[in-house]
């Protein structure tokens, strides 16, 4: 944008270091689109619309205006930035009913700021065997979660006598009922329940709905786009420091003085494009402005130093003037694979790398000759291995 290219439009092929999954690949295919003068509405205006007509012109398939839901929302209902609305089931936060029990599994979450009580009600999941449900228990706890309570609901009209669960007798029966009458709970169902650290419960829950439906069949047919919105500037590591969200680079939905007083509390212009559970492209408004550059990188503890070491050309760019711009990046191989039903990104690529990131048909990547080297003037460094015990 800065050299005077004020649009452009292209497919690239990426290579990223990165974890492999069935929606993952260490090299996969981009629609990139970057515009100068162009706002966040205009470029999820044009994305949407050619993501529309494909689908109209490939699979005669009428999407209609996607839906837009904050991050904020999707994470609060579906405990995923991504959500699957093909599945009826959402999140339900019972902080408030937990507050003042006795059941400090649940109210020492309910009281605490960075956590949150919550459950799941699943249609029909009584049905469930006490070994299925300690299965689900160990799947919750790949996410973090220190368990998986539940209530069963065989008989909603006798009251707290219709109830089957390890955890009634620890509270109330007005707050167990309350928080019948809050799920909407029928005969058959199964409450799930997490409480923990907010982060841990919307992952935890969130992975387990999506693995109930799947289980349960209950994943309804036909396609579920919407455009996910409003994402926090920044979120906390492990060590409490603070980490863009999206990338550093991102513009924040406020001014200088706005983000270094509430930086927390700071919206991005970061959008996303999201098919049936999965995301099929991101993008956002880029910043243009020096000075709110600088102050982005003051907040992640970049110092201005090294943020002319690493990023001195980008903020010569900004200084000597930006125009402002945005863009969005599809992944075209997980955009073919939902179109055609596939289950793994693998299914259409031609030559997909295995867990090992190795190509199967040709073993790449291979050893380098002694003569390559050479010729790019390098030599191995070898490392002794120590020596067994």
């Amino acid at each position: 944008m800065v050299s005077g290219f004020d649009r452009y439009y292209q497919i690239a092929r990426c290579f990223r270091d990165e974890d492999l999954r069935a929606d993952r690949q260490p090299e996969f295919t981009q629609i990139d689109i970057e515009t100068a003068f162009l706002n966040a509405e205009e470029v999820m205006s044009i994305t949407e619309g050619m993501v529309r007509s494909l689908f109209q012109e490939q699979l005669e398939v009428e999407l209609g205006a996607f839906p837009r839901m904050t991050w904020a929302d999707a994470m609060e209902r579906y405990g995923s930035d991504k959500p699957d609305l093909r599945i009826a089931w959402e999140l339900v936060s019972i902080d408030d009913l937990m507050a003042g029990v006795d059941f400090k599994v649940f109210s020492g979450p309910a009281n605490d700021a960075g956590s949150r009580v919550a459950a799941l009600k699943v249609p029909g999941g009584a049905s469930l065997s006490r070994k299925e449900i300690d299965d689900y228990t160990d799947y919750v706890g790949v996410y973090g979660a220190k368990g998986l309570a539940w209530i069963k609901v065989n008989d909603r009209a006798a009251g707290i006598e219709g109830l089957q669960s390890p955890i009634i007798k620890f509270m109330p029966d007005e707050t167990v009922l309350a928080m019948l009458d809050r799920l909407e709970a029928a005969d058959g169902d199964i409450l799930f329940f997490g409480a923990d650290k907010r982060s841990v419960v919307n992952e935890s829950l969130g992975a387990l709905r999506l693995k109930v439906a799947a289980d349960m069949d209950q994943i309804a047919e036909g396609w579920a786009p919407l455009w996910v919105v409003d994402f926090p500037m920044f979120e906390r590591d492990e060590r409490g420091g603070m980490t863009a969200l999206h990338h550093p680079f991102t513009a924040p939905a406020c001014s200088v003085d706005a983000l270094q007083a509430e930086p927390e509390a700071a919206l991005s212009q970061a959008y996303d494009m999201v098919l049936n559970g999965s995301e099929i492209g991101g993008g956002s408004v880029r910043i243009h402005d020096q000075a709110m550059q600088q102050a982005v990188f003051d907040l992640l503890g970049i110092d201005e130093a090294e943020a002319e070491s690493k990023f001195g050309f980008l903020l010569s760019a900004l200084r000597h003037g930006a125009p402002p711009h945005a863009g969005l990046a599809f992944g075209l191989d997980r955009l073919v694979m939902l179109m055609v039903g596939g289950q793994s990104i693998r299914d259409v690529i031609a030559f997909p790398k295995t867990q090992s990131a190795q190509c199967v048909m040709t073993e790449a990547p291979g050893d380098v000759s002694e003569q390559q080297l050479r010729g790019l003037s390098l030599r191995p460094r070898r490392t002794e291995q120590p020596a067994a015990d």
